[in-house]
């Protein structure tokens, strides 16, 4: 680790690597014409669908983290690509249901498999992605995420504070 990570607060560290692995997965899956945010919520939706499930755009931006507003968006031009299938939903009329079409499970089982490597290569220093590390690692990043984060709308907006570190 650079002695400039280990200065640095948790939050800086979560948001570089999170671009790190942003970028990582855009370049990774472009060859394939998909964007991260794209193989995001095609790999979701897939991994849905397998367990049974055709969720709504609100329940995989639930899933996913995404802004509705964004999924929406999303499906659409995946729906444009023919990728997504998107239809009503029979037991909610202003609700839309997702799906992958045949043409969208095979580009999104290929980005899957591009993006395991990437996984392999960024694990591979806590021992891989089925060593103990690793399996710690996850444990603490979903704690992490079950944390709700609302910010008040009152909160002061001050410049100038205590603890200057870099923090996205």
């Amino acid at each position: 680790m650079s002695s400039a990570a280990e200065s640095a607060t948790a939050g800086f560290l979560v948001w570089r690597l999170s671009m790190k692995w942003r970028v990582a997965v855009d370049r990774a899956v472009a060859p394939l014409g998909l964007t991260h945010a794209q193989y995001s919520l095609m790999a979701s939706l897939y991994g849905m669908s397998r367990s049974g499930l055709r969720p709504s755009q609100r329940r995989l931006a639930d899933h996913t983290g995404l802004e509705p507003l964004y999924v929406s968006k999303l499906a659409r031009a995946l729906e444009a690509a023919g990728l997504v299938a998107r239809t009503r939903d029979p037991s909610d009329p202003r609700a839309m249901q997702l799906s992958l079409t045949e043409q969208g499970r095979d580009v999104t089982r290929r980005a899957i498999t591009v993006v395991q490597g990437l996984l392999d290569q960024l694990l591979e220093p806590l021992g891989g992605q089925d060593s103990a590390r690793t399996r710690q690692f996850n444990r603490e990043l979903a704690t992490l995420l079950d944390v709700p984060l609302d910010v008040p709308l009152d909160a002061p907006l001050d410049p100038h504070t205590e603890n200057d570190k870099e923090q996205p």
